[in-house]
């Protein structure tokens, strides 16, 4: 395999600086799911934990390298699980911990970031905007900026996902990886592919925030004017080079779902397994639903990345109006970008 930003010697080594409440976390066959989608199906839980999503394998390492420089402070632009699992960890290290997130980020995220005892600085318009104004404050307090997905730490702390994988000595011949920044599927991509190359690694985004799933068909940075999606963690228009380099080397394909799917994908991990999850988090189910053939008869993974909802929001999507029948969607091929590679 050619080479990616990442290592695997420091993806071993990150456990060991991590706080174990997020590792290991539940690996499990979840067979009330699988009549309906036609395989056999794997939940890898990244919810039971003090942020509720995978974010804080990164950040632990980010607050434990700046604690160990010395270094005080450090800002991030923010959707809100970032933000969270940032100033989680900043706080447990006495960081002073600045977090730029749009107005219309999630409130229940918002509120939680402030919780945590971070600043909060919101901004008009999308997270890009958020992106630029954490640049802004870094350069002006001369702190460290932490860009999710172009900071190493941050998909090297996914990666810790990817050996836990493999540790499982895998049934699965697929995993389905929600695709935002890329942090979460570079990482645990490039595990995969170094330790289980025969596992299918496929990275699933909303056809409202196409931008690094057109960026990885074209093989070259893909912007987009505007995103339209409920899933707002993946929710990105302006892939990061470096990552997209990354994401060449151990994605085999990239796949776009409609908003339709991802509700009913919502719904079933609610109704069949228990679980409340947000719109990025079940992204691999919709794929599941929208392609029922290409998965027919495997053991196929999907990362649960993520269960920071708002309430209110949550029960608009899963639940129908009163008086009307819920419908099983499942849309063939809808929305999927074909194999380009």
């Amino acid at each position: 395999m050619q080479k990616t930003r990442l290592d695997t010697a420091r993806i071993r080594a990150a456990r060991h600086v991590i706080d174990p409440v997020f590792l290991d976390t539940p690996l499990y066959r979840c067979e009330p799911l699988e009549p309906d989608l036609g395989c056999a199906v794997s939940i890898k839980l990244e919810t039971a934990n003090p942020v509720r999503s995978f974010k804080a394998r990164g950040t632990e390492l980010v607050a434990s390298r700046l604690a160990d420089d010395g270094q005080h402070a450090v800002v991030c632009a923010s959707v809100g699980n970032l933000g969270q699992a940032l100033a989680w960890s900043g706080r447990g290290r006495g960081l002073d911990v600045t977090v730029v997130a749009t107005r219309h980020a999630t409130v229940a995220k918002l509120d939680r970031i402030r919780a945590l005892g971070a600043t909060l600085e919101l901004v008009d318009g999308d997270h890009e905007l958020a992106r630029d104004r954490a640049a802004a404050i870094a350069q002006q307090r001369g702190i460290r900026l932490l860009e999710d997905s172009l900071d190493i730490e941050t998909c090297e702390g996914a990666g810790t996902i990817g050996l836990e994988l493999v540790e499982t000595a895998p049934p699965f011949d697929a995993v389905l990886v929600a695709l935002g920044g890329g942090a979460l599927a570079t990482g645990v991509g490039h595990v995969l592919k170094e330790q289980a190359p025969h596992v299918e690694v496929l990275c699933v985004q909303p056809q409202g925030a196409p931008a690094m799933t057109r960026s990885w068909h074209q093989r070259h940075v893909v912007t987009t004017e505007s995103t339209n999606t409920i899933a707002d963690g993946v929710a990105g228009r302006r892939p990061i080079p470096a990552v997209l380099d990354d994401l060449l080397l151990v994605a085999d394909d990239a796949i776009l779902v409609q908003e339709t799917s991802i509700i009913t994908a919502m719904r079933m991990l609610l109704d069949q397994a228990g679980l409340v999850v947000e719109p990025s988090a079940a992204l691999g189910v919709a794929a599941l639903l929208e392609d029922p053939d290409r998965f027919a008869g495997r053991h196929v993974t999907t990362i649960v990345c993520g269960s920071n909802v708002d309430v209110a929001a949550y029960h608009r999507w899963v639940r129908p109006q009163p008086g009307t029948r819920r419908p099983f969607l499942r849309t063939v091929d809808a929305g999927r970008v074909g194999k380009t590679r």
